[in-house]
């Protein structure tokens, strides 16, 4: 059954203020304020004003401002007639023709548009809209070569590539590792292929981890963590950076998604020296989170191998904003057409509910999570231990959740992050380090969270970066709009998981 919420209920979701309590490793609860009504679409060209976004670009510009912001206004009417027709080629179509009025001059600029356009005063559901008001403001790609490159098929090119010559296993990990592991549905070759070996990886030579990066919905790796996670791991002495691309960019079945990632940590495995085989870890954002803890459950021999999974806003308990994604208007709106994966994440579906149930609501490895409860754009609830992103220990393996506004309350750090934001947050890549130079997840109580927290960004990132990262979500979007494989229906789950019994 598809879940469909109406938009006054989507936004009953934002934390009890700002005034978190002193920071703590694991979330606890927070009540949530009554329901405050979401912008709706008619609201959107609107908030361009209200929010005084572009009334603020605009100082100092000459007398083209008042042609610039009619256009500007214009198109987001377009977009916003687009998704209530719910025509996706319709808004992609209005997207591409949104130019930056200007660009952010530093990171706390470009964090402070971001937070206008998401959170202001509290959290949107009119996704596209929000979307058009992101590029508009300097935080994105220009999703006109985007959008061309994507119809023409060669988004997933260099590092983004999906067709990798990479050496066989030096053991034997297909069809089955171990007994117990649930079958392929893919064959060997296809399985490797997605798997992009950067030309410096060492093979895990001397002290340095394997990290194998897996992106979300909508993404590849190469770009998913090339403004972040990846530019800060490159190099270092304790890690050593691998990524997914997986075809399709993780926008079709859930299930085929996680056979690449079971594949993947069983075969870097395989490649890398006897020290550090069992020594692998994940690194993970959004929906890689979600399909990373299904091989898991479903391929168990990968959990033998790897000592750390980082997920960055993971949607284990899928998200009540699948359809806004996917252009439903509400709870009487008729079920559109929508890219398998994004199905496969509401809240109340059946491949959510078989991983979370016997023992998948759990750890199978040592895990620290992150993610935003100020405000997730893409995935909510995103609070205390009602987040998506929380994980429980019940199966006896040790994991950290950590809301970074309430471990970084009162800090820099403790403001406004949306859901590809946490990829540059400081204490992201902090707890990271402590994960992969310490046995276990990481631990606040082992790093400076005042000196850690009193950053917008992680050191060793800029502008650029920052602005790249908060552009996975347009980009994610446009590929949305244009995935072949559509569907009103989820995609039925596998015999493998329908037999599942624990192990």
């Amino acid at each position: 059954m598809r879940y469909a919420a109406s938009s006054l209920a989507l936004l009953s979701l934002l934390p009890s203020a700002l005034a978190a309590p002193a920071p703590v490793a694991v979330a606890v609860p927070v009540a949530a304020p009554a329901p405050t009504p979401a912008p709706s679409l008619e609201d959107a060209v609107v908030t361009l004003e209200e929010r005084q976004l572009l009334g603020g670009l605009l100082n100092g510009l000459d007398g083209a401002v008042n042609g610039v912001l009619g256009d500007v206004t214009r198109l987001l009417g377009d977009v916003n007639n687009a998704v209530r027709a719910q025509n996706p080629a319709a808004i992609n179509s209005a997207l591409v023709r949104i130019t930056p009025v200007s660009r952010p001059t530093n990171v706390a600029d470009a964090c402070a548009r971001h937070s206008k356009i998401w959170a202001s005063p509290t959290g949107r559901t009119d996704i596209y809209g929000a979307i058009a008001t992101q590029v508009a403001a300097g935080l994105g790609p220009l999703l006109d070569n985007t959008l061309l490159t994507a119809l023409n098929g060669a988004l997933p090119f260099g590092e983004n590539s999906i067709n990798n010559n990479n050496p066989r296993p030096r053991s034997r990990i297909f069809p089955k590792k171990d007994v117990r592991d649930a079958p392929y549905s893919l064959s060997e070759d296809a399985l490797r292929r997605a798997i992009y070996i950067p030309p410096g990886f060492s093979y895990g030579a001397g002290s340095k981890r394997p990290v194998i990066m897996v992106p979300g919905t909508g993404a590849y790796g190469g770009l998913n963590f090339a403004g972040n996670l990846r530019k800060l791991l490159t190099g270092q002495w304790f890690a050593d950076p691998v990524w997914l691309n997986i075809p399709g960019a993780m926008l079709g079945d859930a299930q085929i998604n996680a056979e690449y990632i079971a594949y993947a940590i069983n075969y870097i495995s395989s490649i890398s020296n006897i020290r550090n085989k069992e020594n692998l870890a994940i690194v993970s954002w959004s929906q890689g989170g979600l399909d990373t803890q299904w091989a898991f459950k479903y391929w168990p021999s990968t959990r033998k191998v790897v000592k750390d999974f980082l997920p960055v806003s993971p949607d284990f308990k899928g998200t009540i904003l699948a359809n806004a994604l996917c252009l439903s208007l509400g709870s009487f709106g008729v079920n559109p057409l929508c890219p398998p994966s994004v199905i496969q994440q509401q809240a109340t579906s059946n491949f959510v509910n078989n991983l979370r149930s016997l023992g998948g609501d759990s750890a199978y490895v040592p895990t620290t999570t992150f993610y935003s409860g100020f405000f997730d754009e893409i995935v909510e609830p995103q609070q205390g231990t009602g987040a998506s992103a929380f994980l429980l220990s019940n199966t006896g393996v040790t994991v950290t959740n950590h809301e970074v506004q309430r471990v970084c309350a009162g800090t820099l750090g403790g403001g406004f992050y949306g859901h590809a934001g946490v990829l540059a947050h400081p204490l992201t890549y902090a707890l990271i380090v402590d994960a992969l130079t310490h046995d276990g997840p990481g631990r606040v109580e082992r790093i400076n969270v005042g000196s850690v927290c009193n950053s917008l960004i992680a050191p060793g990132l800029d502008l650029d970066d920052f602005i790249s990262t908060l552009g996975s979500i347009p980009i994610a979007g446009t590929l949305l709009l244009t995935f072949p494989q559509r569907s009103s229906v989820e995609a039925p789950l596998k015999d493998y998981a329908s037999g599942y019994t624990s192990y």
